[in-house]
């Protein structure tokens, strides 16, 4: 069976050769091209084997279309991002599939603020793939030009927001896998600039994945050894385009990504007391500290630009998503595992305690993720209603998916389970949390069940 096109607030998504053709490149292209007015774009794209030739084709038909093209090569997602706002340009496209296996790879549109396209732009360059193209002559066609200075000025804006030198004080041993993605050589960059000693896994930039490209706890065995072997601090692993951080231990154990947002947000609202926006996925901790803080706290629905908007339009000192994804808006509106990075590393610095140390301070849930097919059918449709109804006394949202936060009495009492089908792959996530590992599989499991055949 040939895979789904996947068309959602998160981009394009397509297997190469199957639902990612040369057919559609151009198409994407020549409505960006709309979009953007013809104006100046920014294009960038993460390691994998299609991205070369993708960004190619991309790029004559940007040019084709009258717009002036800046090429970055392969870089992170957030430096795309970045990029445009320092550019001031009038749109980007990262050429990035993510977390998706190495056969995927996807389109991911950006708007003149260096922020994704929201649900209501989406939708109107969605209306635009469907129209006639217009390209100019042989004297109207734009330039494609080369920019190799992204690399240092995403690092310095990093540099600016920490306190490098208390970082450069500590020695810190590293242990780096970017999974031979986007993340690889900026990182060690990064991490060189702020005088840590590094140990580098899976840092080719070649595009073959050799673990699964979600920094997931069962994925991080090499890198877990590893900090072991080095007797490192800690170890930092990202996702292909590098805008998601999980960290590893100096006992060499995953954390679980979900800690990581907790962990920025702590150490932000020590410093100064402001806003926080996350979506609804991501771990209560976060609720916890935000209210320990007297800090004002926000869920929006899953999706970074839900979370950059609500940032945007209401400010804030720190968002994110719970995948891993930091959101600081002094560098930049955008998931970005190098800020996240370096914020940690601060955090250690400054407080001298290891990652474990301060893991054990935050507030303890356990996390408890899956996912089943999804074909988007009544039936899952009925199980809402029927969920909304039996479980009408709890704390039910319904903005994104399904959220039931647990306050009555009962066995799931003071966990949460939230249900909605993904955004990038034709699948239904189900996440659930409670006190402990027992309680969110209890959740989980009651809930899973019901979307079985």
């Amino acid at each position: 069976m040939a895979s789904r096109l996947m068309k959602s607030v998160s981009g394009i998504r397509g297997v190469v050769g199957e639902t990612l053709t040369p057919e559609l490149i151009v198409k994407v292209a020549s409505a960006f091209a709309k979009y953007s007015k013809n104006g100046t774009v920014v294009v960038g794209r993460d390691s994998r084997p299609s991205g070369e030739a993708i960004s190619r084709a991309l790029e004559s038909a940007l040019a084709l279309s009258g717009c002036s093209v800046i090429d970055l090569g392969i870089v992170p997602t957030p430096t795309v991002q970045l990029m445009v706002e320092e550019l001031q340009a009038d749109g980007g496209i990262v050429i990035s599939a993510s977390h998706n296996p190495a056969e995927w790879n996807a389109f991911k549109l950006i708007n003149s603020k260096g922020t994704f396209l929201n649900s209501r732009d989406i939708s109107k360059f969605f209306s635009l793939m469907e129209t006639k193209f217009k390209y100019k002559k042989w004297n109207g066609i734009g330039e494609v030009v080369y920019n190799n200075m992204a690399h240092d000025i995403h690092i310095k804006r990093i540099c600016d927001a920490l306190d490098c030198e208390a970082i450069r004080k500590r020695d810190f041993a590293i242990v780096l896998d970017s999974v031979n993605g986007a993340g690889s050589r900026i990182t060690v960059e990064l991490l060189n600039r702020l005088g840590c000693r590094l140990t580098t896994l899976n840092c080719e930039m070649n595009g073959i994945f050799p673990r699964g490209a979600e920094p997931l706890p069962e994925n991080l065995k090499e890198i877990s050894k590893r900090v072991i072997d080095e007797s490192a601090d800690i170890g930092f692993a990202q996702d292909p385009d590098a805008d998601r951080l999980a960290i590893i231990d100096e006992n060499g154990r995953p954390i679980g990504e979900e800690n990581t947002i907790p962990l920025v947000v702590e150490h932000l609202l020590s410093k100064q007391i402001g806003r926080v926006v996350v979506n609804f996925s991501t771990t209560n901790a976060v609720k916890d500290i935000a209210d320990m803080y007297g800090a004002t706290f926000k869920r929006v629905k899953v999706g970074e630009i839900n979370v950059v908007e609500d940032m945007l339009k209401n400010g804030a000192r720190i968002g994110g998503e719970g995948n891993g994804g930091v959101i600081s808006p002094e560098v930049h509106l955008g998931r970005d595992s190098l800020v996240g990075i370096g914020y940690i590393l601060e955090m250690m610095a400054e407080r001298g305690k290891t990652i474990s140390q301060l893991v054990r301070d935050l507030p303890v849930y356990v996390m408890k993720k899956g996912k089943v097919k999804y074909d988007n059918s009544l039936r899952d449709n009925e199980i809402f209603l029927k969920l909304k109804n039996f479980y009408r006394d709890e704390k039910i949202s319904t903005l994104d998916g399904m959220r039931i936060d647990f306050v009555k009495e009962g066995e799931f009492k003071g966990g949460w389970v939230h249900l909605r089908p993904s955004n990038t792959e034709p699948i239904f996530r189900i996440i659930s949390e409670g006190r402990d590992k027992k309680h969110a599989l209890r959740i989980y499991n009651h809930f899973a069940k019901m979307f079985k055949n």
